[in-house]
């Protein structure tokens, strides 16, 4: 198992990120890796997003977390149409396979493209919004149902779809629509140090720099660790409440 996970390292590191800029080579690869913090122990939940975040550079790969059923099938049929060939990196949880919000209508299935940002459709008055959650995955239907249970009503909840590239004028048109904005929080399952956080802060910060300047940029999410997940699943449990407590205070 050693050997092969080693050789899989030195595909993905020397070939699959990197043959473009040493050999010319292009590549349209799809890798769908199981991603999904569940509570199933450190061995059952990350795909090392962080890995491969480290990993981008100069558009060589894309990295997405779809979250509709209507996405993946956009997302896979952009990866089939578009004029060049780049790999593929999708985060696939688990979890999404059964959550009955997780769905999309034929009419989003059969019209439209892959959205690299949803925007809070359930936020009518946006003007009210004043903390803006960001997040990937699928920690926004565990965020949405927490939200709807408490009653909250000023707090817009952001799906970053592409992590990489980097949707910098989707995002910043998103944010822009928050006129009131005084706190974007990016929300994530992993721990601070793995993830997403490392490799997308500065991305956000532009955004507020430029347009909120002053503003605060929050990080909600697990603690930093050693290990990919919690071992037991009550710690688990307890650790998710936490963040999600501090992602819609």
């Amino acid at each position: 198992f050693g050997d092969f996970v080693n050789g899989a390292q030195v595909v993905i590191d020397q070939f699959l990120s990197s043959g473009e800029a040493k050999w010319g080579r292009l590549c349209g690869l799809v890798m769908f890796l199981p991603h999904g913090y569940e509570g199933q122990g450190p061995e059952h939940s990350s795909a090392r997003l962080e890995r491969f975040m480290q990993l981008c550079s100069n558009d060589n790969i894309q990295v997405c977390i779809p979250s509709t059923p209507a996405q993946m099938f956009h997302m896979i049929r952009r990866q089939i149409l578009m004029g060049t060939r780049k790999p593929l990196i999708v985060m696939t949880p688990k979890r999404l396979l059964r959550n009955k919000a997780s769905t999309s209508s034929l009419d989003e299935l059969a019209s439209g493209s892959y959205q690299l940002v949803i925007d809070d459709a359930l936020v009518t008055d946006k003007g009210r919004v004043k903390r803006v959650v960001l997040c990937s995955g699928k920690v926004y239907y565990d965020l949405r149902q927490e939200r709807r249970a408490r009653g909250i009503t000023d707090i817009a909840i952001v799906r970053l779809e592409q992590l990489y590239p980097f949707p910098h004028d989707d995002f910043e048109k998103c944010v822009l629509r928050y006129k009131n904005l005084k706190e974007l929080v990016w929300c994530q399952e992993e721990p601070m140090n793995q993830g997403a956080w490392y490799s997308s802060q500065h991305n956000f910060r532009r955004v507020l720099n430029k347009h909120y300047p002053n503003r605060y940029l929050e990080y909600v999410g697990r603690e930093p660790s050693a290990a990919a997940a919690a071992g037991y699943a009550a710690l688990h449990e307890q650790q998710q409440q936490q963040f999600i407590n501090e992602a819609l205070k």
